[in-house]
């Protein structure tokens, strides 16, 4: 990352400024933030910009072929096989580990794919509150970027409410999920509803007439036109809620995105992708290695790391019954390394979700912003940072 800001920034660090950073995002949000936010930004250097901007593109131009998502037709469950699909989805994240090349630059290795939502609305409150504590640094930049393209503030808030709306009446446009009062993304929901006017509703309270959604507010019952799909299916599918529709049915309803791209744009896509920057990846089905000790064993639809074994054994993979053994996939081991020392010199790795966004009408996805996650664990997750500083949630950032 880039040296001379890291100085800049570890040399000016306090716990007062970390406390006030929490307090004023909190404040916000008017909410608590459930889980942890990191210490620190990252300060993106414009090569590593670029290597990373370039690697992300490439790869959601070959999963946007159409001949490729016509391959991937088996992965859609007939369950969540909504009819009216669109071409792409509206929305689409590349999780992307910093690796150690062998130049001894730092680059990107992908570990995950989401044809699903992230944290949009939180991402950019985060980076509000970090660029005006930096602004107020001695010796650090009075002004910050955080998208990529060459995108000012306005034009990108402008591109993610028309991915949100597509022209729609904001009450008329929901954020659904599972109870999301209680969801650990709560905070985005939050930040969703104070940008762009769309509020959580949970999937429980949709009343259905027909082929047509409502939902009731404040004893009105307003008709939904679009959905904001933000429901893990994994996690519905365990819960066994009780609802008034399918997904697989056809309602008249707008989905961003539709419930297929949270399959057809997946872990599973590693199996087929050809990119320097996507790790070996085969199914469980297709042949175990004797030595695993170079693999990560991974549940092919699990969300938010459940299920992963990040040291595998035979005795893991035998526990997988065989008619499950197309589910689960073997992906090389990515080695992080460090991406910048903490002021207490301890290494910190990385991990760069690259966010994309379509508006209904677009012919392809574009990269607009970053979501970063920070681990002084042996992988990423809580997991694997518990009782630890200097990780968690964080922004990438670079000078105006």
């Amino acid at each position: 990352m880039d040296p001379s800001l890291r100085e800049r920034f570890n040399a000016a660090w306090s716990e007062g400024l970390y406390r006030a950073v929490r307090e004023d995002l909190e404040r916000r949000l008017s909410c608590r933030v459930p889980f942890r936010v990191a210490e620190t930004p990252l300060f993106f250097p414009a090569d590593f910009r670029e290597r990373f901007a370039r690697a992300a593109n490439e790869i959601v131009a070959q999963l946007s072929d159409p001949r490729w998502i016509a391959s991937q037709e088996e992965a859609v469950p007939k369950a969540y096989a909504a009819p009216r699909r669109p071409a792409l989805p509206q929305v689409a994240q590349v999780d992307f580990a910093i690796v150690r090349e062998k130049d001894g630059s730092l680059g990107p290795r992908l570990v995950e794919l989401q044809g699903f939502p992230s944290l949009y609305g939180f991402q950019i409150l985060l980076s509000d509150v970090w660029t005006e504590h930096l602004a107020a640094i001695d010796g650090m930049p009075d002004a910050w970027r955080i998208f990529f393209g060459g995108f000012e503030r306005a034009r990108a808030m402008g591109l993610i409410r028309d991915t949100l709306l597509h022209g729609h009446d904001p009450e008329q446009v929901i954020l659904l999920d599972l109870d999301p009062d209680t969801q650990k993304t709560y905070p985005d929901f939050r930040a969703t509803h104070r940008w762009w006017g769309v509020e959580p509703v949970c999937l429980t309270s949709i009343r259905r007439e027909g082929q047509k959604l409502y939902r009731e507010k404040d004893g009105r019952r307003i008709p939904v036109k679009r959905v904001f799909q933000r429901v893990v299916f994994d996690e519905l599918e365990r819960t066994k809620l009780p609802r008034t529709f399918d997904f697989h049915e056809d309602l008249e309803v707008e989905w961003a995105p539709h419930p297929a791209w949270y399959f057809l744009w997946s872990k599973r896509s590693m199996l087929s992708l050809d990119h320097w920057a996507v790790p070996k990846t085969r199914l469980v089905s297709a042949g175990v290695p004797k030595d695993l000790s170079h693999h990560v064993l991974k549940p092919l639809y699990s969300f938010a790391g459940g299920g992963v074994k990040v040291d595998p054994t035979a005795a893991d993979v035998a526990e997988i019954p065989a008619a499950d053994r197309d589910k689960w996939i073997l992906q090389e081991k990515v080695e992080y390394a460090p991406a910048f020392k903490s002021v207490h010199g301890d290494p910190v790795k990385a991990e760069v979700r690259m966010m994309f966004v379509r508006p209904d009408g677009q012919p392809r996805m574009t990269l607009l912003m970053s979501l970063l996650r920070l681990s002084r664990g042996k992988m990423m997750g809580v997991n694997f940072n518990k009782d630890l500083d200097w990780v968690g949630a964080s922004v990438g950032v670079w000078p105006a």
